[in-house]
C-alpha cells in the first residue's frame, strides 16, 4: 500500500469509526481533554493498531486505561537513551560555560550544539523503534515484546527505513496542517482541535497499522 493510499484508507477508517457515532465522538473528546483519563484514548489506539476493522467499540474502559498507560510507559522507557544522552552531552556543556574561562565558555557553547544534535538524532531513533514497538505490544499483547529490538530492527527492515521514515514524515505533516489550520481559525479553533483531536488519533493509528502490516509487500 502506498503512502497515498494509507492515507486514503486510513481516513475512511477513522470516518466510520466516528462520523454518525455521534456518542462515541463526544466521549472521547471528552476523554482526550482529561488528564490521566486520556489514558483511554490511548488505549483505544491501541486497539486501532491490532488490525481490527471496522473499528473496535469503546468498551472495556479499564482494560483501555491500563492498555493506555502501558502505551505511555513504553514512550517514555524508549526515549530514556536520549535523555541519558541529553543529559550528559548537554548538561556537560552547561557546566563548562559556567566556568569563567572565556575560551573554555566558548567551546562548551559548541559542545552543546553538538550535543543538541546528537540527542536529537538519537530521540528520531528512539522514536522510530518505539512506533514499530507499541505497535508489537498490541499485537502481541506482551508487553515485553515492545522492547525486542532485532525484531523491531527486521519489521523496520522488511517496510523499508526510507519507506518508513517518510511515510511518518507525511502522516506527521498531514496531521500537523490539520491542526495549524484549524489552530488559526479565530474563536473557535481551539474548540475543533478538541473536536478533531480523536479523528486524527485514529487515524494516525490506522495509518502506523497498516504501514506495519505492508512489511515486505513493496
Amino acid at each position: 500500500m502506498g503512502i497515498g493510499d494509507n492515507l486514503g484508507e486510513s481516513f475512511e477508517y477513522a470516518k466510520e469509526a466516528l462520523v454518525g457515532k455521534w456518542v462515541k465522538w463526544i466521549l472521547l473528546i471528552i476523554i482526550s481533554i482529561i488528564p490521566i483519563v486520556d489514558f483511554i484514548l490511548y488505549g483505544y489506539t491501541i486497539r486501532v493498531m491490532r488490525g481490527i476493522k471496522p473499528a473496535p467499540e469503546l468498551e472495556d474502559y479499564v482494560q483501555l486505561f491500563v492498555d493506555g498507560l502501558l502505551y505511555i510507559i513504553i514512550s517514555i522507557v524508549w526515549m530514556i537513551p536520549a535523555i541519558i544522552i541529553g543529559v550528559i552531552l548537554i548538561g556537560g556543556s552547561v557546566g563548562v560555560a559556567m566556568m569563567s574561562d572565556p575560551a573554555a565558555a566558548g567551546a562548551a557553547i559548541a559542545g552543546m550544539g553538538i550535543g543538541l544534535l546528537v540527542t536529537f538524532i538519537v530521540a528520531i531513533l528512539c522514536g522510530l523503534f518505539a512506533t514499530i514497538g507499541i505497535v508489537r505490544f498490541a499485537r502481541m499483547e506482551k508487553f515485553g515484546e515492545a522492547f525486542a529490538f532485532g525484531a523491531i530492527k527486521d519489521k523496520i527492515g522488511e517496510i523499508g527505513w526510507g519507506n518508513y521514515i517518510i511515510s511518518l514524515i507525511v502522516v506527521g505533516i498531514v496531521v500537523g496542517i490539520i491542526y495549524f489550520i484549524l489552530a488559526i481559525i479565530p474563536i473557535i479553533g481551539w474548540l475543533l482541535m478538541f473536536i478533531a483531536l480523536p479523528f486524527l488519533a485514529i487515524f494516525s493509528a490506522r495509518f502506523i497499522c497498516n504501514l506495519y502490516d505492508s512489511a515486505g509487500t513493496a
